[in-house]
């Protein structure tokens, strides 16, 4: 009886910050220039990074913990706009990340990325990275009425694609993708390269598949399988 081959799945989908990208230095960036404009000495890249995947709000509250949640609220656009001036110049891929996606494409796999990032920041960056012409589908937070760990944005983007949810992977680095993933029911592979809080537990997440490296992904075969 022959055995059927391995192979990637049909189409990958990709959490961006702290799953391909690690953007933890333009965030440090962007936090440094409030604390300056308030007086404040710069913040350590080791103490914003576990909170990167946690988005703005998370970040902020790291750096400014002793300000009410109300006023730290307020201060959102301001750091969205820090963070624009800073985007793409001091954050790069992990490092794989490139092997991996040539990976995929040779293998005739679509890829495409689901962020809770604001679609316009996460736009921004394609050409930065030259993958406007390579992502298949590109959905931010602020993209449709709902974000991870809501599964929408995962069903939206395998809509757009072309390819059923079970016959996508979602890769992501943080709780709220492995839940948006199981929710959408597509197979899920957890970025153990990303950025995670100590008390995190990424084994309690329960992905189909903890990766250590990107560049484990360059073989078919550790990819989970899909329908």
């Amino acid at each position: 009886m022959a055995v059927e081959a391995v192979k990637f799945p049909k189409a990958v989908l990709f959490d961006l910050d702290g799953t391909l990208l690690d953007s933890a230095p333009d965030m440090v960036a962007a936090i440094d220039a409030m604390r300056a404009a308030r007086g404040q000495p710069p913040m350590s890249l080791e103490a914003l990074r576990p909170h990167v995947s946690k988005g703005a709000r998370a970040m902020v509250k790291a750096a400014f913990g002793d300000v009410p949640e109300e006023e730290r609220e307020r201060w959102i656009p301001e750091f969205l706009d820090c963070y624009q001036q800073a985007l793409g110049k001091h954050g790069t891929l992990f490092d794989g990340v490139d092997a991996m996606l040539a990976a995929l494409e040779d293998a005739g796999c679509v890829w495409g990325i689901v962020t809770n990032k604001p679609e316009y920041l996460a736009r921004e960056l394609m050409p930065v990275l030259g993958w406007e012409q390579r992502c298949a589908v590109l959905i931010g937070g602020d993209t449709l009425s709902a974000r991870k760990p809501d599964p929408l944005p995962l069903i939206v983007a395998a809509e757009r694609i072309g390819i059923a949810p079970e016959d996508c992977v979602y890769v992501g680095d943080d709780e709220r993708d492995i839940i948006a993933a199981r929710a959408a029911g597509m197979p899920s592979v957890v970025a153990l390269w990303g950025y995670r809080l100590d008390e995190d537990d990424p084994i309690a997440w329960q992905g189909d598949v903890m990766i250590d490296v990107p560049s484990q992904l360059i073989a078919a075969q550790a990819w989970p399988t899909t329908r």
